[in-house]
């Protein structure tokens, strides 16, 4: 069994490791990255960008796109019973079923491919922001570096598309909500500096606020703002213990930034300007306008771009009651905007180029936490027997079984692959795929070397541990 690391410890190592990153030199080795000679083992890719749709807070499979027996409810009936609380339905593929309120995404699936099998890594005691720094690093936490994101690797090792928008965009979540500290842990570029970490637009409906001087700022005195900016940063802990590195990234970090103020492509980010009828579309929250701008940044030339249901705990998908009426809403909020994020992309040509991801960090059960015959500290009060409407739904965190969604950039068009139970433990029985093996399918279509690696510590750190990621070639057309 892992270590089981508890919040406060997992904060601790996680400040040291980016301190620890922060007096760091420059990366050494592979800075091949920094030029257009290819590595051992890289290819042209088949894709450019990617859009990461993140579903926060653990979206149960067999309640979406991998529905099982479903079992109405009935008051004081056994929980044993519920495998899935909504009917199943058709999708475009033959013998494909999704859970009901899914159908606009069921019926883009000959555009992309589904993987029923999915298996989160055994971190011990399960923490959301633990797994979803694994999923996001693909690196288990603590670790004695800041790790880098994924959109991080890609933005260092491929560089932005358009040199005026920001290579890495992270949309919907705010950092004001419970947990912040510890989703600031995974939300950050590490070792390789901060011009690769993550613009944050944390409400897409005021995308363009995020790139235009506040109300009432002249140039000369935003200039003189930018200026106080920079002898702040020289005094901060950066510019104490930071290396000449990193302080050059952070510099250059700021210049991108007000490069993108002063640039025609900063009209992307105004949603107003889009024509009512797709708007109307998107408009089912944050994360359906989260996916709108991700569109229009993707035509303009980003690199990564992760749009969120955004995790705060006990909300979202983080459904540790109420998880059948909860669920409801949350189809309502994703089915149409990323269906419509497909048929947009595919329309105008881009989806060739661009992979789609939606994930989560784990699935959901009513009976089991963490996986059958892995002991963990429960942390769901599910009663065997359901009084109330309210314990009708997947509540208990599981991590055996999955499902991913993938979508254009190489990925192969109307698949499935892999298969969970269809009796409960629902964990996955065929071709169970791991986090490496997404990154490194991730890489291989972006071009990006499988032996791509940069000395920290005086060690090799690579884009998966130890370098022994492999693609999940059978993914790819």
């Amino acid at each position: 069994m892992k270590n089981s690391w508890n919040r406060r410890e997992f904060l601790q190592r996680a400040s040291a490791a980016t301190m620890a990153a922060l007096a760091a030199g420059a990366p050494m080795a592979s800075l091949l990255s920094g030029c257009k000679t290819k590595k051992i083992g890289q290819t042209d890719g088949t894709a450019d960008t990617v859009i990461l749709l993140w579903m926060a807070g653990g979206m149960a499979h067999t309640e979406t796109f991998d529905p099982k027996r479903y079992t109405p409810y009935e008051k004081d009936m056994e929980g044993n019973r519920v495998l899935s609380t909504f009917k199943s339905v058709p999708t475009v593929l033959d013998g494909i079923h999704f859970s009901e309120g899914l159908q606009s995404i069921g019926n883009v699936m000959d555009k992309g491919t589904l993987i029923r099998s999915y298996v989160s890594a055994d971190l011990g005691h399960i923490l959301h922001s633990r797994h979803q720094y694994h999923w996001h690093t693909c690196y288990e936490p603590p670790q004695t570096v800041a790790a880098p994101h994924i959109g991080s690797w890609i933005a260092k090792e491929l560089g932005p598309k358009n040199p005026v928008i920001p290579a890495f965009i992270d949309i919907g979540q705010r950092f004001t909500v419970g947990e912040a500290e510890e989703l600031k842990a995974f939300h950050t570029a590490g070792f390789l500096g901060n011009e690769f970490g993550p613009f944050f637009i944390p409400d897409p409906s005021q995308g363009l606020e995020s790139v235009r001087p506040p109300v009432g700022m002249n140039a000369s005195r935003f200039e003189r703002r930018n200026q106080l900016y920079n002898d702040l940063v020289s005094n901060s802990p950066i510019g104490e213990f930071g290396s000449d590195y990193q302080k050059e990234s952070l510099k250059r970090s700021m210049e991108q930034a007000y490069m993108l103020l002063n640039s025609p492509e900063a009209k992307a980010f105004d949603l107003s300007t889009e024509p009512k009828e797709s708007y109307d579309i998107y408009n089912t929250g944050k994360f359906g306008l989260g996916c709108l701008l991700a569109r229009r940044l993707t035509e303009q030339g980003a690199r990564f771009i992760s749009v969120t249901t955004e995790y705060e705990p006990f909300k979202g998908f983080d459904t540790h009651e109420n998880g059948h009426t909860r669920m409801v809403d949350m189809k309502k909020m994703i089915d149409g905007p990323i269906a419509q994020l497909i048929k947009d992309l595919d329309k105008t040509g881009h989806l060739d180029r661009t992979m789609v991801i939606l994930a989560s960090e784990f699935s959901r059960d009513m009976m089991v936490e963490g996986r059958p015959g892995e002991k963990v500290k429960e942390q769901v009060n599910q009663p065997d027997i359901l009084s109330d409407m309210k314990f009708y739904g997947m509540h208990r965190h599981f991590t055996d079984g999955a499902s991913v969604l993938m979508f254009g950039g190489g990925i192969k068009r109307g698949f499935a692959y892999g298969k969970t139970a269809d009796e409960r433990p629902c964990k996955s029985i065929e071709n169970p795929v791991k986090i490496d093996g997404i990154h490194q399918t991730i890489y291989h279509a972006l071009g990006i070397s499988p032996d791509t690696q940069y000395e920290i510590e005086k060690r090799p750190f690579y884009t998966t541990p130890d370098g022994k990621g492999k693609a999940v070639m059978e993914l790819l057309a």
